[in-house]
């Protein structure tokens, strides 16, 4: 098996790593309330999918 002749730097191991970030999520607008939520997942806040009422949320 080959091996490295050289010890990789910090600055180029980074380099490599720059575009290892985590993403940010893009958000939507619930219908209902007007909260802001992930897309095809249910509102925390008022608990409604696509028109219809899916959690029962208590405030």
């Amino acid at each position: 098996m080959a091996h490295p002749k050289r010890k990789t730097s910090k600055t180029r191991r980074d380099k490599r790593r720059s575009h290892h970030k985590v993403a940010d999520i893009p958000l939507a607008e619930c219908s209902n309330c007007g909260a802001m939520h992930r897309y095809h997942h249910v509102c925390m806040e008022c608990g409604y999918y696509r028109g219809r009422q899916v959690l029962n949320v208590s405030k």
